[in-house]
């Protein structure tokens, strides 16, 4: 299984310098190889293959008085820029023919030195190597000290450098970890229904509260905007005030991740399954909770138990979105009508008292195991879209179905 660890990098001003340079290169190769792209099928060219791209805008283009500072930087940053415009393609082309799930992915945009968050990757070819003394030994660049958190399980087969919008660097290893790491197994299992008053509330009836990392920042975010407004535009301070507002935003950002992680962790280690609901957490993030949905993180913390349980040998479940989970009495399976959500305690006709939240954890958990066996393996198909041609009935289909059918009845 491939994860990623993040470490955070203190380069010295120097090397400050010339990873803004080879920042600059990565985003100069990635905007010609779109250019050129655009300029063929501008003018009714074949698509350039991957190949001839490399060729174009790295090798030849080194021998040019305009791109001969190319040949400061490592090759290999070249290549990996080329190499995510090729995959922005195919992702474009995968989403217009229909291969790929999801939302549609649009054609790939030019980079710009303005963007918020730079990021470049090195391979192993690269030659790129954790030193003895802890330092991080980047080609071209040079000894890196970084803050090890903790131990890479396994030689990395490749390191992305990031400096994202407050002006932190980090370096991301990609890690091939054990195969076997199975917990012991436990007897529990859990359904998880997710919310805005209480982040998530399980099956056996805990409840835990929704901390609410950005609105308990508000306050602070807001008087540093405020002051960000009154700096004169393309000023000093003003970009000093961006990286403020910036740092303050990643701080929210890094706190909520933290307790995310913390929290998945363990309810996967003292849980053999768990169920959530399939949320659509882009559609909630169109109403008027959005501030509150987007605070919440539950999109990062459904990823986190999925890729954790998987990790760890537990079993992980999603249940339909669409499944009356509150509405559904969890002692004798009656269906009862919508209720609005200042109903927080309900009663069925069976005589059964339910809190909202817990009933629908326990209904999550229910229709959870109907869809797994004692094994972990899925027994029901999950449910997936029909084909855009047998989403709706053709008139012509039915006018011959019904002459069939009249047929058939004579």
């Amino acid at each position: 299984m491939q994860l990623r660890y993040n470490y955070r990098v203190y380069p010295t001003p120097d090397q400050q310098q010339s990873l803004a340079r080879v920042f600059g290169c990565a985003r100069v190769v990635f905007n010609d190889g779109l250019r050129a792209r655009q300029t063929a099928r501008d003018n009714g060219e074949k698509y350039i293959s991957d190949g001839d791209l490399s060729k174009q805008v790295i090798t030849q283009a080194k021998d040019t008085p305009e791109r001969a500072w190319l040949r400061e930087v490592s090759s290999v940053v070249l290549q990996q820029a080329l190499a995510d415009l090729n995959l922005a393609y195919r992702n474009f082309f995968a989403s217009v023919s229909g291969k790929r799930k999801g939302g549609k992915v649009g054609p790939p945009r030019f980079r710009s030195r303005k963007d918020n968050r730079q990021a470049i990757r090195f391979t192993r070819n690269s030659s790129f190597k954790v030193l003895v003394n802890g330092h991080l030994r980047l080609p071209k660049i040079g000894e890196v000290p970084v803050r090890w958190s903790r131990q890479l399980p396994a030689e990395p087969s490749s390191l992305t450098l990031i400096r994202d919008s407050a002006g932190r660097y980090f370096a991301s290893f990609v890690v091939r970890t054990a195969d076997d790491q199975t917990l012991p197994p436990a007897k529990s299992e859990v359904g998880i229904d997710l919310g805005l008053t209480h982040f998530a509330v399980l099956s056996d009836g805990t409840k835990i509260a929704a901390p609410r990392f950005l609105r308990q920042a508000a306050r602070k975010l807001r008087r540093l905007r405020q002051g960000l407004s009154r700096k004169q535009r393309g000023s000093q301070n003003r970009r000093k005030a961006i990286v403020k507002l910036a740092r303050a935003h990643a701080r929210v950002a890094d706190t909520r991740k933290d307790w995310l992680h913390k929290l998945s962790t363990s309810i996967i280690r003292d849980n053999q399954a768990v169920f959530v609901e399939d949320l659509c957490v882009v559609g909630l993030g169109r109403t008027r909770l959005a501030k509150s949905v987007h605070d919440a993180g539950w999109a990062s913390f459904i990823r986190m138990l999925e890729y954790k349980a998987a990790r760890y040998g537990r079993t992980f479940g999603q249940v339909d979105r669409f499944f009356p989970s509150t509405r559904t009495c969890s002692d004798c399976g009656r269906i009862n009508e919508k209720m609005s959500l200042e109903i927080r305690r309900w009663g069925c006709r069976c005589g059964s008292h339910h809190d909202r939240d817990v009933n629908a954890a326990i209904n999550i958990k229910a229709a959870g195991r109907a869809d797994f066996n004692d094994r972990g393996a899925r027994v029901r198909p999950a449910a997936m879209p029909a084909p855009r041609n047998e989403a709706v009935i053709h008139p012509d289909a039915a006018c011959s179905t019904r002459s069939v059918e009249g047929i058939s009845v004579r």
